[in-house]
């Protein structure tokens, strides 16, 4: 008799007993206990077949993560559908180090970057450009269907999958993510159930103009935690259709409700794919409470942002735009406003290191549609880098730099300064 209280199948109790080798018998074994924490009562079989990593950075200590891939990788065992990955915490190309920075990066804190890739191209990588935070954009290709099934950690990318996209995903824990993807199977619980995709909140958005999506994000997760929002009132900026600049309106709200609270699901009235279908019918009986988000309150959460620089006003030195990593649409929009910004101000570059952030299929994209746009924000100072640039400032050695951004999750991360989209844009240009 099973020690387990979880009610298996015959393929899953088999491996469970280890009939398909003792590795398989482990990560097993990891799925059901952890399932068994949540009450789950069963397995869900994964339908998106392609995973996503979250852990994308061979930093030396996680010496149990390395010991587990070598497991993997020495009995052939992969991802029978492949998986992506978070992005890479370096580019010395496009992100500028000196020489102190380089090798505390490369003996220190990230020395085991190129083994662990070579690691992860053995246990199912899909290539070496697959590395990014945004897998589900159209150019990436690991975008799921409604419905779907995902074993996914990433927690940007589970709430865009959830909410946007309509799949089903939990916010896993790192290698629960591999595991699943591997064994084809997930503990049934929490988001995966209709019962728990029903909103425990109502948001309604009572501003003049469409909100920053970073701040509301942001107010939404602060307020709500790890509820699930109903947003009113957002369809009458954003329309009821979801296209390039509307996907990208909801990432970036979702990246900051996800990092700001713990957000997995968001519904929008009349806009994302649950909402459509069955409208208020989502909303709880009971709920936790209704927030009103109006224009004092946006800047109320706007000023409570602890400013972590010893010097508050220092000059920046750095400004990463794109945490999560920006869409195609953002990359030719930031392309526009960046040098409409400098003509005005009768300047030829920008004021110090700026850096687009983007998946290395959607770089090439632009690069390749859109080669004068490509060259001309080169021309000005403008790197695009596929970097994940909350893993390379979240170190004691760039604390000292004075980074700004309009990421959210990248000011809750580090020590970066967050600022407003346009504020951003006059202290690069100005």
């Amino acid at each position: 008799m099973s020690e387990y209280k979880m009610r298996l199948t015959k393929e899953q109790q088999e491996i469970l007993e280890g009939k398909k080798g003792e590795t398989m018998k482990k990560m097993m074994e990891t799925l059901v206990l952890f399932g068994e924490i949540f009450d789950a009562e069963r397995l869900a079989k994964v339908t998106h077949n392609e995973g996503h990593l979250v852990t994308s950075f061979g930093i030396p200590l996680l010496k149990p993560l390395f010991k587990t891939m070598e497991e993997l990788n020495n009995e052939g065992i992969k991802a029978p559908g492949g998986f992506t990955c978070d992005p890479r915490p370096l580019d010395y190309k496009n992100v500028k180090c000196n020489l102190l920075e380089k090798a505390v990066f490369n003996l220190v804190l990230y020395g085991k970057q190129k083994e662990y890739e070579e690691q992860l191209l053995k246990a199912g990588l899909t290539d070496l450009d697959s590395f990014s935070c945004t897998c589900y954009l159209k150019e990436c290709g690991n975008r799921p269907k409604k419905g779907d099934i995902l074993s996914w950690a990433e927690s940007s990318a589970v709430v865009f999958a959830n909410s946007v996209l309509g799949a089903r995903c939990n916010r896993n824990s790192g290698m629960i993510d591999l595991f699943g993807s591997i064994i084809g199977y997930v503990p049934e619980f929490g988001l995966l159930l209709d019962e728990n995709r029903k909103a425990d909140w109502v948001i309604e958005i009572k501003t003049k103009e469409i909100p920053e999506a970073q701040i509301l994000g942001s107010a939404i997760g602060m307020k709500v935690m790890e509820d699930v929002p109903y947003i009113k009132g957002l369809d009458k900026f954003l329309g009821t259709e979801i296209d390039d600049e509307v996907e990208a309106y909801l990432k970036d709200m979702g990246a900051a409700s996800a990092s700001n609270g713990a957000v997995g699901l968001f519904h929008v009235e009349n806009l994302t794919p649950e909402a459509k279908e069955q409208g208020a019918s989502l909303i709880k009986k009971e709920i936790k409470g209704t927030y009103i988000i109006d224009d004092y309150e946006l800047e109320r959460v706007y000023k409570s942002y602890p400013n972590m620089r010893k010097k508050k006003d220092a000059t920046p030195e750095v400004c990463f735009i794109g945490c999560p990593h920006l869409n195609l649409y953002q990359l030719r929009k930031w392309h526009k406003d960046i040098l409409s910004s400098l003509e005005k101000n009768k300047k030829t570059k920008v004021n110090c290191q700026v850096i687009l952030t983007a998946a290395p299929k959607v770089v090439e994209e632009f690069k390749t549609k859109y080669k004068t746009d490509y060259d001309n924000l080169y021309k000005v100072g403008v790197k695009i880098s596929s970097i994940c640039p909350l893993m390379y400032t979240n170190n004691p050695l760039v604390h000292k730099k004075a980074i700004i951004t309009n990421s959210n999750k990248l000011r809750t991360y580090s020590m970066a300064r967050y600022f407003k989209d346009q504020d951003i844009l006059e202290l690069i240009t100005k």
